[in-house]
């Protein structure tokens, strides 16, 4: 596995070349997808240019990672998430996507270790029962407005939390609303 050898807080600088093997810069060696993936759950940043043109190509790469990680083991990307992600693309609402999904992704590795604990001790019984509560009528909310027409109607909100989803939907409606004029 290839290790930083560069200063704390520095980027290393990974080459692709057009025999399609990385280069890590740092280290002085060529690396593989694998090496990527374990310095991305290390937390090294990276970043990774195509060696002919310098052109940053991180996010082709990383993206080739998840494909390589959902096809050789098991799966956690659920079909529904991939429908609608690729649903997405082209929507008036897909500039908001990366921020959303990004906050998304950083609040739930902040709240990793509680999330778990409550999982352990059975959600209901914690203080973070509001909390997914909320984040699961948001969610909610969010796909309504996002996709007309994909939300489950049988399912009902958690109680106490239909002011919440009422609140959300109409700030999510307005949302919309705004975007659509904006791409006129």
């Amino acid at each position: 596995m290839a290790k930083k050898n560069a200063g704390e807080g520095d980027t290393v600088i990974v080459k692709k070349y057009a025999n399609r093997r990385l280069y890590n810069t740092s280290t002085s060696s060529y690396i593989t997808l694998e090496d990527l993936a374990a310095m991305v759950r290390d937390n090294v940043e990276f970043q990774v240019l195509d060696a002919k043109t310098g052109e940053d190509i991180t996010h082709s790469i990383l993206t080739q990672i998840i494909m390589d990680e959902e096809s050789s083991g098991e799966q956690m990307l659920p079909v529904s998430f991939l429908r609608q992600l690729i649903s997405m693309y082209g929507n008036s609402m897909q500039a908001m996507m990366p921020s959303y999904l990004d906050a998304a992704m950083a609040n739930f590795r902040e709240n990793q270790g509680k999330i778990r604990e409550a999982f352990e001790k059975g959600i209901s019984n914690t203080p973070f029962a509001k909390i997914h509560e909320t984040n699961v009528a948001m969610m909610r909310a969010a796909t309504d407005v996002l996709m007309p027409g994909t939300a489950k109607r049988s399912e009902k909100p958690a109680a106490g939390s239909s002011d919440e989803i009422a609140a959300l939907r109409k700030q999510m409606a307005e949302m919309q609303k705004k975007l659509d004029e904006l791409s006129k």
